[in-house]
């Protein structure tokens, strides 16, 4: 019975004065209580995962004029850098003014996800309104390259408030975040036939597995062409 059960921190201490004499370090007790699960056959529940919901190209469409409309030149901006880096909200807010370099067409990003630095890259056609922006900021004696009126950074509550908004005028049927805009970016590389090896390091994710999600949902467009051209195969 479950309540007939010793308290987990009393057999705590009585495992530890038999492995005490072992010296174990983190290693060594991860392999013991592996082979431990093992023994006893308690089963781990894996939580299954869920395929990530991504807006479509029409809805990015519908997202990216309602910001159009509000003639907010930062916000476009905003957008725009999302959209061509797939770079994360808490990092978006933390780049710096000097963190942007205009004859690479990069932006350094320093201490993402995992505490880690990597560089995203932005197209050539974007550079002219992203300088102009830089120059503004530039001017007012900004720190960072996204500013509030009250010459503070945006907060990543800020940037998330901001997206509701514009996606509910657009009217979205869910609500649109940077991650979602994420999702977007990343799954459009990977239907252009861009390897996962040069996704992974530009996405900032730690393995190729991490992208084996896109893969799934770019299935369904690969599925689409294979019956276009499945007809015609020899036998």
């Amino acid at each position: 019975m479950r309540n007939q059960r010793t308290p987990p921190v009393k057999k705590a201490r009585e495992l530890a004065k038999y492995l005490r004499s072992e010296h174990p370090d983190y290693t060594y007790l991860k392999k013991l209580f592996y082979h431990l699960r093992d023994e006893l056959a308690v089963e781990v529940s894996i939580k299954p995962k869920k395929l990530p919901i991504v807006p479509s190209d029409e809805e990015i469409k519908r997202l990216y004029n309602a910001i159009w409309q509000s003639r907010c030149f930062q916000d476009i901006i905003i957008i725009k850098t999302f959209l061509y880096t797939g770079i994360r909200v808490g990092e978006l807010v933390n780049i710096h003014l000097d963190n942007v370099d205009f004859s690479m067409c990069q932006i350094r990003i320093n201490k993402g996800k995992g505490s880690k630095d990597r560089i995203v890259v932005f197209p050539p056609s974007f550079k002219e309104v992203l300088a102009m922006h830089h120059q503004t900021m530039h001017k007012k004696q900004a720190v960072y390259l996204f500013e509030s009126s009250w010459n503070r950074k945006y907060s990543e509550r800020g940037i998330r408030k901001m997206l509701q908004r514009y996606g509910a005028t657009a009217g979205l049927k869910y609500t649109i975040s940077p991650h979602k805009l994420r999702h977007f970016f990343l799954l459009w590389l990977k239907k252009q036939g861009i390897d996962d090896a040069f996704i992974q390091p530009y996405s900032g994710h730690a393995s190729r597995q991490s992208l084996e999600v896109y893969s799934q949902l770019a299935m369904k467009e690969a599925q689409e062409q294979y019956n276009k051209v499945i007809g015609s195969f020899p036998v």
